[in-house]
């Protein structure tokens, strides 16, 4: 135990070593204080970049185990508001119950996959989220990657948890029916590997014949089976790749599965299952009496319970603050996207990544990636972003991924890229995951700081939790009628002529293509409005059929997507949505009464 006389003498240690950081880097203005180990941080810089390496200057000194980040920018906002006014919102929800046993914030994949497991047992349990679906955020907006732990830093949760879930993907796609692609990783080590201040004779021998080596042994430290491939193997597995490639090693265990459908997927499991989700429910504080959890107050209404689980994303921290119980700060790091037309597929076989020395800080590097639908994607890029809510992709950000993965496959045409996005990471300064009771209010669990590679490591992030849920004293019972098997409705353009002859036969439906690039069916949206977890807007179609993926993106079929929305939905046209709330299609009719 450590006494209260030891732990002020820390205190007073920590607060004034941060104070010399903070001299000794000219921010002298900049106010300090600590609290059980984590440290606030108050004052007005000039820039973004200055509040962001502040952050990481005060988090490497030892004994600190959080950064509260209240420092502002001059003449700024640190981040746009993203409150939707009540009276802006139009919702045909059912009302919220008035208590739960557990309440997750958040419908992304770690929300969904807690709600999931937490379906298991005997309890009430309900999710909010404060989008028009579930998988909004990061969830929509990442690569895909089934990562093995190998790029994660020892020590960290992140890979430890990643290495625990990796092999449980298989099982958990199979329940739910998500495909689940195993293509492998090869990780390529080229000309450019190395300092270009290392002269080639002895960097070009080290990167070919020492380098491998030691990328194959930390691949067998998390369980992969990793192979050592020469240049001329190298070339005739992937013919598009650079010259300069000079070998690779093969990660046969890495995988892709598509992040925003094993979402739905678990959701809709969690649904089956007794679970209840609200959409469009955003949190705007939270209740706390004595030190414990008492509700979650939203702009639907309030939830009385004595369980919180924070699965909040890059709004994590918020949540936290309305609770009084934040212990750190999440800065966003916006990663974007290039996506190739699919017609590309047969240039890369494999997933790519080439190694670069030294690595760059907080982030793999991203690579030549392919989507469990065979699209080749460029990316993700890593720039710190004071807006959570930043998902534009800058003229300046395609450049830069252009030019840094068009090295890897030379001959993969530019001109065939059919669309981009971004996502915001949720990176706090420890750069680790923050798993953890709170310290300050009981009953309410983080899971916060959740980025790459958390759609890996989620299930055993899930575990964690519950076991956290254990500690703070809730009974998990089972009940015995829980069911782990969701099936997926079928996919028009997956099945052979006879199976897709037998479905128009069962529905003419089957026979109208509405999205011609992807072959969907107006039966499969159809579908998907109707679905455990309907489908609303243009954007949930498009994430549950495809609709809308292809290379025009959405430009023949947007329109009748939309009118089958309608239809289905028994709206009018004009109240159709893209994403939900605050993203109207349309304006108004050009030919007023006119219906159609």
């Amino acid at each position: 135990m450590v006494s209260d006389i030891d732990m002020d003498i820390e205190t007073e240690k920590i607060e004034s070593d941060v104070r010399a950081i903070l001299k000794n880097r000219g921010y002298s203005h900049i106010v300090s204080s600590v609290d059980r180990g984590i440290v606030t941080l108050v004052g007005s810089v000039t820039s973004w970049d200055e509040v962001v390496t502040l952050g990481y200057a005060v988090i490497q000194h030892q004994g600190i185990t959080g950064i509260i980040n209240n420092i502002t920018v001059a003449g700024h906002d640190s981040y746009r508001s993203n409150i939707i006014h009540l009276e802006e919102k139009i919702s045909t929800a059912e009302p919220l119950p008035d208590r739960a046993d557990v309440v997750i914030i958040g419908g992304g994949v770690i929300g969904c996959f807690i709600a999931r497991q937490l379906s298991r047992y005997d309890l009430t349990v309900i999710l909010l989220e404060k989008e028009s679906d579930v998988a909004c955020g990061a969830t929509k907006a990442n690569n895909a990657q089934v990562h093995t732990g190998m790029g994660e830093k020892s020590g960290t949760k992140k890979k430890a948890l990643c290495i625990q879930s990796w092999p449980r993907y298989e099982k958990i796609t199979d329940e739910l029916d998500v495909p689940y692609k195993k293509t492998g990783l090869l990780v390529v080590v080229t000309e450019d590997t190395l300092p270009s201040k290392i002269p080639s004779f002895i960097s070009n021998p080290v990167s070919k014949y020492v380098l491998p080596y030691f990328i194959a042994r930390e691949g067998k430290k998390v369980g992969d089976t990793p192979r050592i491939i020469n240049r001329k193997a190298l070339l005739e597995m992937e013919p598009h790749l650079t010259s300069r490639a000079l070998a690779a090693v093969f990660m046969p265990q890495y995988a892709v599965v598509c992040p925003y459908s094993l979402t739905i997927a678990l959701a809709e499991n969690a649904l089956m299952n007794g679970v209840k989700i609200f959409l469009e429910t955003e949190v705007t504080d939270i209740s706390v009496e004595d030190g414990n959890v008492t509700a979650v107050i939203t702009d639907r209404g309030t939830v009385h319970t004595r369980y919180i689980i924070n699965a909040a994303g890059v709004h994590a921290d918020t949540v936290a603050d309305y609770a009084g119980a934040r212990e750190y700060t999440i800065h966003p790091r916006k990663g974007a996207i290039l996506l190739f037309d699919a017609k590309m597929k047969e240039y890369v076989s494999h997933q790519l990544s080439e190694l670069q020395l030294p690595q760059t800080e907080h982030t793999k590097g991203g690579g030549v990636l392919l989507t469990p639908e065979g699209n080749i994607t460029w990316g993700p890029s890593a720039v710190e972003v004071p807006d959570k809510e930043d998902t534009s992709v800058t003229a300046e950000e395609i450049e830069a991924i252009t030019e840094k993965y068009q090295k890897l496959v030379p001959d993969l045409p530019r001109s065939a890229v059919i669309t981009y996005f971004a996502g915001c990471r949720a990176a706090t300064y420890s750069e680790d995951f923050v798993i953890k009771a709170s310290s300050m209010v009981k009953g309410f669990i983080h899971t916060a700081g959740i980025q790459s590679p958390g759609l890996t490591a989620a299930p055993a992030i899930t575990d964690t939790v519950l076991d956290i849920l254990r500690e703070e004293g809730l009974t998990l019972k089972e009940q015995k009628q829980f069911c782990a098997q969701r099936k997926n409705p079928p996919r028009f353009s997956a099945l052979s002529v006879e199976e897709k002859e037998e479905l128009i036969e069962t529905d003419s439906r089957y026979g109208r293509v509405v999205c011609r690039c992807e072959h969907v069916t107006e039966k499969e949206i159809i579908d998907a409005i109707h679905a455990p977890l309907p489908a609303l807007t243009v954007d949930a179609i498009k994430r549950r059929t495809r609709a809308g993926m292809g290379r025009c993106q959405g430009g023949f079929c947007g329109s009748r997507v939309a009118a089958i929305l309608a239809r289905e939905l028994h709206i009018p046209l004009e109240t159709v949505t893209k994403k939900g709330t605050g993203s109207p299609l349309f304006t108004s009719r050009t030919k007023p009464g006119v219906e159609q």
